[in-house]
């Protein structure tokens, strides 16, 4: 699932305000022997932390179905993580990278709900719509400065990104085979009485005027 957050991100950050900049988009960690070797304007987004959003936590069972809208598996519903993302900007000058930050927020803003026919693969598949939220608060327990102290790098601007993003929860269930139509419910009587077959079942006071009629007076 992560990949195919990264891959929605990509297609993102390439689009909107950044519509044929031709801006590589990196997920690498953004450490001093990275920003060495690169030598074009990118955009980095670095997932620097992934937690579970137990806010989201369902209890119980979801239904499958297929094409003919008939239940064949059941499954528990999905757990949801927070993905978060350092987004920097890495040209020549600060400006351009200013620049880059704002086409960033201008690109990611009116996203923040991924439906989910525009996602990829297993988490389009899961028919969840996504939330993204950029330049939000920070919410985790490690603060910006000390993650850039862990990568070696000096502090830049940045902007935090969050996708919080559902990962499916195992095992599934395979479901019985459905009831099918025209059942016949059959009604014995008394000695002698033959069954009542019926398409429905009847209510008691059917079954005693049909019995009723078949005794003899």
């Amino acid at each position: 699932m992560i990949h195919e957050v990264d891959e929605v991100l990509k297609g993102l950050l390439g689009s909107g305000a950044l519509t044929g900049s031709g801006i590589d988009v990196s997920f690498e960690a953004p450490t001093r022997d990275w920003a060495a070797r690169r030598n074009a304007p990118v955009i980095n987004a670095y997932l620097y932390d992934i937690r579970e959003d137990v806010t989201r936590r369902q209890r119980g069972q979801m239904s499958v179905r297929d094409d003919r809208d008939i239940v064949v598996r059941r499954r528990q519903p999905p757990r949801w993580f927070r993905l978060s993302y350092l987004v920097t900007a890495w040209t020549k000058t600060p400006h351009d990278e200013h620049r880059l930050l704002s086409a960033v927020l201008a690109t990611l803003l009116p996203h923040e709900l991924l439906p989910a026919d525009e996602l990829p693969g297993a988490l389009g598949a899961l028919g969840l719509s996504v939330p993204l939220t950029v330049a939000g608060l920070h919410s985790e327990s490690r603060s910006l400065a000390e993650i850039w102290s862990a990568l070696g790098g000096e502090l830049k601007p940045s902007l935090d990104l969050v996708v919080t993003a559902p990962f499916p929860a195992y095992p599934e269930y395979d479901a019985g085979p459905p009831v099918t139509e025209g059942a016949v419910v059959r009604v014995g009587g008394m000695d002698g009485d033959p069954p009542m077959p019926s398409g429905r079942a009847h209510r008691p006071h059917q079954v005693a005027a049909a019995r009723e009629a078949r005794v003899p007076r």
